[in-house]
């Protein structure tokens, strides 16, 4: 049998004793050559011949006809390791696998977090889009295996900048685990990369409330998304900025009014409406639980007062509300046909409706509606891209594409 022991960056002195005696015992040792100085200088070391694993194609030729070999191995030799390669090369039943703890179990034993809901992705030899995009989906903790012949610790910074989320998460960055000299320490956002980087590091990415902005300082249009609190069991649940800016366009808002926001989420196009026309009503309806404090929180963020928060469904919940000039309609799910139907009967002369929208069946059930109530209807969609670091270069990440669709009343008589 070939033995393939997972290690901690401290091996061999780390190893519990009954590998480091199979070490000991065997002919042939193939470890990592970031290993080979740690294990020749280990007082246990006898007269194996030692061969580097960096190379697997050259390894598999070695070990062949090998007895009485083993294999060091990083962590969990089959999780994102070694592993397979040896399967496929050797067969299983020639091979003994013995894990460590793999590099995310031993960074979140580290930082003292549970990580039964953590995320992870991988970086080596892949596009940094995935990563753009599970950002999107605002995961509570997000392990990232770095692969520093690509930026590493510095291409996953450029990446969480490029999104906006600098100040939605912790960066941990976490080097060497196992070894003597590891090293686990927080990134502030602003602070310059530590010096002497290791290769062997990854990053854990843990969401976190950002910190109070100054209202004064923020910009008149287009906050950034990490700016905003979250609903923490629905974290990517909110309105990109891309997508903000252009339906506060296309609501067209006027100096004095009533803005309904349905389905408001975390009220993000709502509160900006609000810092662009400090005299609108902003009305705010969302189902979810615990969605009125969250909004409430969101608009002392940013320095304004809606008119009211509501936690209801549309249409029941509307009509407490005073007629609006502006409606933006972001829920509705299946009833939203008759969301917009019970907007339409309550929407003021030159009102404007707004609606964006994932897919092309929900246009296609609710443009006719606009259509036979009789106002002016357009259709749009929009798509941005956001850069990601590709090498030398830049890369461009995919948002997903929204249509957006919009009625305008005319005016009375």
């Amino acid at each position: 049998m070939i033995e393939v022991i997972g290690t901690d960056a401290g091996a061999p002195a780390s190893l519990p004793l009954a590998q480091q005696q199979l070490l000991r015992q065997a002919t042939l040792v193939a470890a990592p050559q970031r290993l080979h100085a740690a294990l020749i200088g280990w007082e246990g070391w006898g007269q194996a011949r030692l061969i580097a694993s960096d190379q697997p194609e050259a390894l598999l030729e070695q070990l062949r006809d090998q007895p009485d070999a083993v294999v060091l191995a990083s962590g969990d030799p089959l999780w994102f390791g070694i592993g397979r390669l040896l399967i496929q090369g050797l067969g299983v039943e020639r091979l003994r696998f013995q894990p460590a703890p793999c590099s995310l179990q031993l960074a979140f034993a580290r930082l003292a977090r549970p990580w039964q809901n953590a995320s992870w992705l991988s970086l080596h030899g892949r596009e940094p889009d995935a990563l753009a995009a599970r950002l999107q989906q605002r995961p509570e903790a997000l392990a990232v295996l770095t692969d520093p012949s690509r930026g590493g610790v510095a291409e996953v910074r450029q990446i969480l900048r490029a999104s906006g989320l600098e100040q939605a998460y912790g960066l941990w960055l976490c080097e060497r685990l196992g070894h003597p000299q590891e090293r686990v320490q927080r990134l502030a956002p602003a602070a310059p990369l530590p010096d002497g980087v290791d290769p062997l590091h990854l990053v854990v990415l843990l969401a976190e409330a950002p910190p109070p902005p100054d209202p004064l300082a923020l910009p008149l249009l287009g906050l950034p998304d990490g700016l905003y609190l979250q609903h923490p069991d629905r974290p990517g649940l909110m309105t990109k900025r891309e997508v903000r800016i252009q339906l506060l366009a296309d609501l067209d808002l006027p100096a004095e009014g009533v803005l309904w926001d349905i389905g408001a989420g975390v009220g993000s196009v709502g509160l900006e409406a609000l810092r662009l026309r400090p005299a609108l009503q902003l009305w705010a309806l969302e189902q979810r639980g615990g969605s009125a404090s969250l909004i409430a929180a969101n608009a002392e963020r940013l320095g304004v007062r809606p008119a009211g928060v509501i936690e209801g469904r549309a249409p029941e919940a509307l009509e407490q509300l005073p007629d609006p000039d502006r409606v933006l309609i972001g829920g509705g799910g299946r009833n939203r046909a008759a969301v917009l139907q019970a907007v339409l009967r309550r929407l003021r002369p030159a009102g404007v409706v707004v609606i964006p929208m994932a897919t092309l069946e929900a246009l296609a059930e609710l443009r006719p509606l606009l259509e036979e109530a009789g106002l002016a209807v357009s259709v749009s969609q929009h798509q941005a891209w956001r850069g990601a670091p590709l090498a030398d270069g830049t890369r461009l990440a995919p948002l997903n594409p929204v249509l957006v669709l919009r009625g305008v009343r005319a005016v009375a008589g």
